[in-house]
């Protein structure tokens, strides 16, 4: 997921309660912002010397300067957010008090460029708060996050720079603006009236108290599931594991040995490590003991139990909704969407869900026949399948319809491997390079590596690529992209630092990490995030974020280039021998291609429709865990599958405001992958360049420059077709 804090030059107009531009992920954490108080509070007992702060110095080394990672110290951050906060407020004042008659130039352009120093030390924050928290960090984050939505609030509705916007704007049609300009005016005045510029004084100032509590709500609900998420399931004795492969079960061996119990094995309370135990632990108490500690994270009705909070934003986002002239806190988040309204999304979501739930049915009954058989011979008792029997016995099922056994096609897995896979695949269809520069650069951990990007037809830097792998304490679960530094040219032409981070299980000290196909699949996914963002080539940084739901098209669509023969003959190869997958086992896996999707389809959508119920409403429920039962059984949820993201523990919707009424995107963006992917195969191929070419320079390359809908149909010459995810998804396209 880009996991950027939408900075203040990339946001503008408005930056108002935290907004982040998050993308491609399994699991999101709250936007990497900080801010300063008022400039009458008295300074952090933490402020160091002028001029002595690391946070704030312009980045220095190469490909135009790089984060001084280092240097980072969670004790350095008061300070730089107070520092680089007057440093922002003093450019907005200066355009508010320019005598001159406002124009696109005189405002909007030095508005884009304001907030250089506050982007840097929001990225650095961005990551010791996702990548190196701890409880310093968590208190300093929750101290200050309240603050920097109060001052980016107040500084956004200031009148005398609303002022400036809209006299730019009612003469936008006789000022001789180009497209793009204009673009920019309509765009920055409507979202500046959105988010409440024409609001009364006295709204206003309930508006900053919103957002600021709101803030410190988000700040809470982190904590509370990285809390829980901290936890471990410990195992004493080792036939407990059966099932589970060798380096699996070396890297559980080392987390325990870590936490101070040598001789035991630690599962973590995250989805990296709970997943494979579901999916391969023959022993079915200890895949129930897992899966309910995994589902049940911030629901156990303890210190980091999260519905009373989920509750208060609930109630508050409905407040400000009204507040702004929304019916609800759905049609707040979705008014500058591609779907527009909640009944758009409603509309897709339920024309496929019909159709996931039937096929659920199907799987539960192939999964059910095997159970009933291992019974009558002896293997087990009988049972009846339950959510923490499903992974396990759809391998089993995989195994008997087409001969395919996830632990065959592990050892082919390389985690290094299918990162030359990917960096390949973006040679071949974009002419991107990557140089390992691993060790040139700071890194914020040992294990993070580093690569320079660039054009291989012309040699010229694009930028750096920043990939961190692995799971570690501290480092918030999922997998997210961000850039610490994003293209523009504005100002002069910015090389973009961009990063991927996962939550895979490294393999023992001196053993090759082996990943699941669904890992390899995030790998990917992630990396097409990296791939839109480090082919961006904008001018104006106020059209570089893309609608919310068409940030996860071109990493859904980057996905499928990982099952291409032509990655996997190349790049997936035995751990031991190194040899190629060989032909027989592809063709397995092709023919598996639409297996369990009444899985995966069930277990994302019911997440998106339970949040477009939860905020498409005008009364929010108080009682999270009767609502989130009450509506799954409105919709005739399947009893053997949970949600992927529970309400007590969805950081997409309770972590910031980034993904509230907006987890349908994910579908929505997949319809577009899904005809995108059709485009490719009716050209003759995945690596057909003439449609490459033109997937890259209408849609990756251009941000919002124009209207994304429009840019769809200029690629494809119409509108995404659904029968293409229908059919993609082995689902009746009637």
């Amino acid at each position: 997921m880009p996991r950027n804090a939408l900075s203040f030059r990339r946001r503008l107009p408005i930056l108002l309660a935290s907004t982040a531009l998050l993308a491609g992920c399994t699991n999101m954490d709250r936007p990497m912002t900080a801010a300063a108080p008022p400039a009458a509070e008295s300074p952090s007992p933490s402020t160091v010397p002028a001029g002595a702060n690391p946070m704030l110095a312009t980045w220095t080394g190469p490909y135009s300067g790089v984060p001084p990672w280092d240097k980072m110290d969670p004790e350095l951050f008061p300070d730089a957010f107070t520092k680089g906060m007057a440093e922002t407020r003093a450019q907005v004042q200066a355009v508010i008090d320019n005598p001159a008659a406002p124009t696109f130039e005189n405002t909007h352009v030095p508005m884009m460029l304001a907030g250089d120093t506050m982007e840097r030390v929001s990225a650095l924050w961005g990551v010791q708060t996702s990548n190196k928290s701890n409880e310093r960090v968590e208190d300093i984050d929750a101290e200050w996050s309240p603050k920097l939505t109060t001052f980016y609030t107040e500084l956004f509705l200031d009148p005398k720079l609303f002022a400036r916007y809209k006299a730019v704007y009612d003469a936008r049609q006789t000022s001789g603006l180009d497209a793009q300009q204009m673009r920019i005016v309509e765009r920055s005045y409507d979202e500046m009236v959105r988010d409440g510029a024409n609001l009364s004084p006295a709204d206003k100032s309930k508006l900053v108290a919103m957002n600021s509590k709101l803030e410190s709500l988000f700040s809470a609900f982190s904590s509370k599931l990285l809390g829980d998420e901290k936890l471990y399931t410990f195992v004493t004795e080792k036939a407990e594991l059966a099932g589970l492969d060798a380096g699996f079960v070396a890297s559980l061996a080392a987390a325990a040995e870590a936490n101070g119990k040598p001789g035991q094995w630690a599962i973590k309370n995250t989805r990296s490590s709970a997943q494979p135990v579901l999916q391969n632990a023959s022993n079915r108490a200890l895949r129930e003991k897992v899966y309910k500690a995994f589902v049940n994270r911030g629901d156990n009705g303890n210190a980091n139990d999260t519905n009373a909070t989920i509750a208060e934003i609930l109630a508050l986002r409905q407040q400000r909704a009204e507040l702004l002239g929304f019916p609800t806190h759905a049609n707040y988040r979705m008014a500058d969407t591609m779907a527009k309204t909640p009944a758009n999304a409603m509309g897709l979501m339920m024309n496929v869900w019909p159709a996931a739930v039937a096929r659920v049915k199907e799987e539960v009954a192939d999964m059910q026949a095997i159970a009933d058989a291992d019974a009558k011979a002896g293997k087990g008792p009988k049972i009846t399948i339950e959510p923490w029997d499903y992974r396990f016995y759809s391998e089993k099922v995989r195994k008997d319809k087409y001969d395919l056994d996830e632990s065959e096609v592990k050892p082919y897995l390389q985690l290094d491997k299918l990162v030359e896979g990917m960096f390949w695949s973006a040679g071949q269809l974009y002419d991107m390079g990557f140089r390992e520069n691993t060790g040139m650069i700071p890194v914020f951990d040992p294990k993070v590596r580093t690569f320079e990007v660039y054009n291989l037809k012309t040699n010229e830097n694009i930028g750096v690529f920043y990939l961190d792998n692995f799971a570690r304490d501290g480092k918030r679960s999922g997998a997210w992209m961000t850039t610490y530094r994003s293209q523009q040219k504005l100002g002069g032409e910015r090389n973009v630092l961009a990063s991927n981070n996962n939550n895979f299980t490294e393999a023992a000290k001196g053993e090759p990490t082996l990943i699941s196909l669904d890992d390899a699949s995030t790998l990917f996914h992630e990396f097409g995030h990296g791939i839109h963002f480090l082919l961006y080539d904008i001018n104006y940084p106020a059209l570089a974020g893309v609608p919310r739901d068409f940030v996860e098209y071109p990493s859904q669509v980057n996905e499928n280039w990982l099952m291409t023969p032509e990655v996997l003959s190349k790049f997936a190869t035995h751990y031991k021998t190194g040899e190629p997958m060989p032909q027989a086992l592809l063709d397995k896996i092709e023919a598996s291609g639409k297996f369990n999707q009444g899985f995966e389809t069930v277990e994302y959508l019911s997440s998106a429709i339970v949040d477009m119920k939860l905020h498409d409403r005008k009364v929010p429920p108080t009682d999270i865990d009767k609502f989130e039962r009450e509506t799954l059984a409105e919709m005739g949820m399947p009893r053997e599958i949970v949600m992927r993201h529970r309400l007590p523990q969805f950081a997409h919707l309770f972590s910031s405001d980034a993904y509230s009424a907006g987890y349908y995107s994910y579908l929505w963006s997949e319809t577009m992958d899904a005809d995108t992917w059709a485009a490719f195969e009716e050209a003759g191929g995945p690596w057909d360049r003439t449609v490459a070419d033109k997937f890259r320079t209408l849609l990756l390359m251009t941000g919002n420059e124009t209207d994304r809908a429009d840019a769809y149909r200029a690629f494809r010459g119409r509108d995404p077709d659904v029968s293409a995810l229908l059919k993609k998804r082995g689902f009746p396209t009637e």
